[in-house]
C-alpha cells in the first residue's frame, strides 16, 4: 500500500513546495517512488495555481532538485481522507488544518515539521516570503526531510 505524504504551509509557494520537492527527491534516491506519494498545499487561496516563489525555485535550482510542474493549490477536508500524513510547516498552519479538520479528522497523521528537528529548538519553520531566508529554510527542510523519511518507513 502507497504511504501519501501532504506538506502544507500557509501560500503553497514558499516552504511545503520546497519540501514537497526535497522529500520527493529523497524518496526517488531512496528506490521509494513507487511506495510514497508526495504532494503539497496551503490554508490560503492567494496562490492558487502559481508555481514555487522564485526564492524557493533559486534554492531547488542550487541543489539540483527539480519542481516541474509544481502548482499552488488549497488544503481541502478531502486531504485527510487522501494522505497519512500532513505535515504542517509551522504551528499556525497546524491550527489551520485542524480548524478545517473540524471533527471530520480521520487517519491522517498530523504533525508539524519541527516536531522532526526538537533538537533545533525551533517550533515552526519560518517563512522567507516575509524573512528572505531561502538557505536557512533549506537548511532545515531538507534535514528534516530526512526524519520523516525514517518515519514514514516505519508506518
Amino acid at each position: 500500500m502507497k504511504k501519501k505524504v501532504l506538506f502544507v504551509c500557509l501560500g503553497n509557494i514558499c516552504r511545503s513546495p520546497m519540501a514537497e520537492a526535497v522529500f520527493r527527491s529523497k524518496v526517488e534516491q531512496a528506490g521509494l517512488s513507487d511506495q510514497i506519494i508526495v504532494d503539497s498545499a496551503g490554508t490560503g487561496d492567494w496562490h492558487i495555481g502559481h508555481p514555487p516563489h522564485e526564492g524557493t525555485r533559486k534554492e531547488l535550482d542550487l541543489n539540483g532538485i527539480s519542481y516541474t510542474g509544481m502548482k499552488a493549490r488549497q488544503f481541502t477536508q478531502q486531504d485527510d481522507a487522501d494522505f497519512d500524513f500532513i505535515v504542517c510547516m509551522d504551528t499556525k498552519n497546524e491550527r489551520d488544518v485542524r480548524e478545517i479538520l473540524g471533527t471530520r479528522a480521520g487517519s491522517a497523521e498530523v504533525l508539524t515539521f519541527m516536531s522532526l528537528l526538537p533538537e533545533r529548538g525551533v517550533a515552526d519553520v519560518p517563512d522567507p516570503y516575509y524573512t528572505g531566508q531561502f538557505d536557512y529554510v533549506f537548511e532545515l527542510v531538507d534535514a528534516g526531510c530526512e526524519r520523516l523519511l525514517d518515519h514514514v518507513k516505519l508506518k
